[in-house]
């Protein structure tokens, strides 16, 4: 689709960026949420492997399914919608990017201004202490690693089902959100809170609301502009529309 003139427009102004990242950014990577129908996890309720309930009634099957999710995101690469918000961090002179996503993708393409506010599926640290785990994860049968601290198990530093988001990541979030001149929601259903609220205290402040996502989602009636591509398409197409109109090649 064509990207309207008047948003190149106001992003060529643009002092300060913020983007909400969800699921469908990595989709394009080939990782896909626990949501989808997976196979051999298929069975299993998302509660039964992503909740403290789950973890304690059957830690062993919790850990093997995120060893299961590890093995996934290692083998993905970012695709050119991380890879375009990259250049979103060079163009603009202030830049925040905020994501549900715990792969690291957008770090791996080499994003610096990331807030986690689900964590991430790469660090582990202790479900007794919290004292971060740096040692091994593969064990044999599927067993649950140790803290070597106080000998309580280990569980990844995501943010489970009943669980508060890290309070920092959130106020840092809500403060780009009150701040930036332009914020996009790219490749999220909307619906998950707190993040969802995101673009309506960026809305309700005075930011110009840009949606980028191949499917209508219920904050699409609100947005300013709507973008119906995906990341990897969209994304890259404004980022060389809007270096054309700042004259950066």
């Amino acid at each position: 689709m064509e990207i309207p003139g008047t948003l190149i427009e106001i992003l060529a102004k643009a002092n300060y960026v913020a983007v909400l990242t969800g699921a469908g950014i990595s989709a394009e990577s080939g990782i896909k949420t626990f949501r989808d129908p997976d196979g051999l996890w298929a069975k299993f309720n998302p509660m039964e492997l992503a909740s403290i309930d789950g973890f304690m009634s059957n830690p062993q099957r919790v850990w093997e399914w995120y060893q299961y999710r590890r093995d996934i995101i290692n083998k993905a690469v970012p695709n050119p919608g991380h890879l375009a918000l990259v250049e979103f961090e060079k163009i603009f002179p202030k830049f925040t990017l905020i994501t549900q996503n715990v792969d690291r993708l957008h770090q791996r393409a080499g994003s610096t201004n990331v807030i986690e506010l689900h964590g991430n599926i790469i660090e582990n640290h202790c479900f007794s202490c919290k004292e971060p785990y740096f040692g091994e994860t593969d064990l044999p049968g599927g067993e649950v690693p140790r803290c070597p601290k106080c000998g309580g198990m280990i569980r990844p530093s995501v943010v489970w089902f009943g669980e508060m988001l890290p309070i920092e990541a959130l106020n840092q979030a809500e403060e780009a959100a009150m701040e930036c001149d332009v914020f996009f929601s790219i490749g999220t259903s909307a619906e998950v809170y707190p993040a969802a609220n995101l673009p309506y205290i960026a809305k309700r402040s005075g930011a110009v609301l840009v949606e980028v996502n191949p499917n209508p989602t219920v904050l699409s009636p609100y947005v300013d502009f709507r973008i119906a591509e995906s990341s990897a398409i969209g994304l890259p197409n404004l980022v060389r529309l809007l270096k054309q109109k700042k004259g950066l090649e």
